[in-house]
């Protein structure tokens, strides 16, 4: 397993509701894909530096999770389907 950052903007007209499941739906990918989510960080709404789908703002989420190297294709498809989600990347991450 290796440890991988996923991080992804959502629409910054969604509600608390709506977020917390979008976060729990990327958990559940990242977990159907074999992972485990070891750490979240939610930054928040923040400005973009370009706009993205005419939207100025969105929220950033940036998950730690531990994943086999074949699950990024089925995760970042399921990302990339998500109407709610305007960006996303997939990098693989530091080791602690």
């Amino acid at each position: 397993m290796r440890i991988y950052e996923v991080a992804y903007i959502t629409d910054p007209d969604l509600d608390e509701a709506s977020l917390t499941a979008l976060e729990e739906k990327v958990k559940g990918w990242i977990e159907a894909a074999g992972g485990r989510v070891v750490k979240v960080d939610r930054w928040g709404k923040r400005r973009l530096a370009y706009p993205i789908k005419k939207r100025m703002d969105g929220h950033y989420y940036f998950f730690h999770a531990e994943l086999p190297p074949q699950a990024s294709t089925p995760l970042e498809r399921d990302l990339r389907l998500s109407e709610q989600i305007l960006r996303f990347m997939i990098v693989l991450g530091q080791e602690a």
